[in-house]
């Protein structure tokens, strides 16, 4: 299938259109799709505009509210809770990172956590967000159960993903964003999109056998087996558990539940450098670490060296410049 080549704003401004049309807010349009698009100029289609139809079918059927109300608790001087009345998840993201950043610049160290959410996009952008203000952070949620837990034959927990950002001084900071199954349910679903086989360690069919047909894929596996799950368990307890949320089968399902809220929670941490070194030095040993692992000779096969987030960020700064390759289906959707 073959894509279409769109800029950067030009993308976006479709996602805009979209979802005004569902009733979303500019202000709102705007966020998501920054998020989105932040997502393919890196490379990660999986969390990017495909996910745009998906949003405004849940909206129209009554399982995301397109105008939310949100409503946020200081929890003493270090924490907060946010409640993001079931509108679209990367904007209350966006604004409890925000709180999160500025609790670490006052306070040294911020706990910010969000309930009545749902999906809020790859998770590397808030990670982003914060390395920007020269905060470290760490960023995760849940989601509902597509994993089976090791040692198990059904699913339990979702693909809970976690991500973190490192500033450094003349570097690009340090951004790992990952899920804890072997891969992302989105990455399977463009493999459905565009047609193309996937490696037979990302998922089982029905019967628990491996499988490389992404149309066959029942449940995902977890990464390095009982490490994987056992991040999943912590992503779940620290983001559904903890802020009050729904958990492990009890999280309604993403796709085929469209007229119910999910009442996804995620959760932020964040800290200042300056809270235990001076902000300079950590920020030039983090560029003195990228430097030392840039030294490093590369194994067979690689050209270099690199640090989590790196790949996306040399995709992104090519396609700032060539543009976007947007599979032809989701393009056509999008200008519809």
């Amino acid at each position: 299938m073959s894509d279409v080549i769109v800029r950067k704003d030009e993308l976006k401004s479709l996602v805009i259109n979209k979802l005004t049309e569902a009733n979303v807010s500019e202000e709102h349009a705007a966020v998501v799709a920054d998020v989105l698009v932040h997502a393919d100029l890196r490379g990660v289609h999986s969390h990017g505009v495909l996910r745009t139809e998906h949003y405004v079918k849940r909206m129209n059927e009554g399982g995301m509210n397109p105008n939310p109300k949100f409503k946020v608790e200081d929890r003493g001087k270090t924490a907060a809770l946010f409640d993001g009345d079931n509108g679209m998840g990367h904007v209350i993201t966006k604004k409890a990172m925000d709180k999160a950043i500025g609790l670490a610049k006052e306070n040294g160290i911020g706990m910010v956590g969000i309930v009545n959410s749902s999906h809020c996009g790859a998770l590397s952008y808030f990670a982003e967000q914060a390395a920007k203000e020269e905060v470290v952070s760490m960023v995760m949620t849940h989601t509902d159960s597509a994993v089976v837990p090791f040692g198990g034959s059904e699913p339990y927990f979702g693909t809970n993903p976690i991500a973190y950002g490192f500033p450094a001084k003349t570097h690009k900071p340090i951004v790992l964003d990952m899920a804890t199954s072997n891969v992302a349910l989105g990455k399977v679903l463009h493999a459905r999109e565009t047609g193309k086989s996937i490696p037979d360690n990302w998922g089982v069919d029905a019967n628990g056998n491996p499988v490389t047909d992404p149309n066959l894929v029942k449940n995902l596996l977890p990464i390095g087996g009982p490490k994987g799950y056992g991040l999943a368990l912590t992503v779940d307890v620290l983001s559904g558990i903890l802020t009050g949320s729904a958990f492990g089968t009890n999280i309604a399902t993403m796709y085929g539940d469209y007229k119910n809220y999910r009442r996804l929670g995620h959760m932020i941490l964040t800290v200042d450098p300056g809270l235990f070194i001076e902000k300079e030095q950590f920020l030039n040993n983090v560029d003195q670490m990228i430097d030392e692992l840039h030294e490093l000779e590369p194994a067979s096969g690689f050209s270099s060296v690199m640090v989590p987030g790196e790949p996306e960020q040399v995709k992104e700064e090519d396609r700032l410049n060539s543009g976007i390759p947007v599979p032809k289906s989701i393009y056509e959707y999008l200008i519809s």
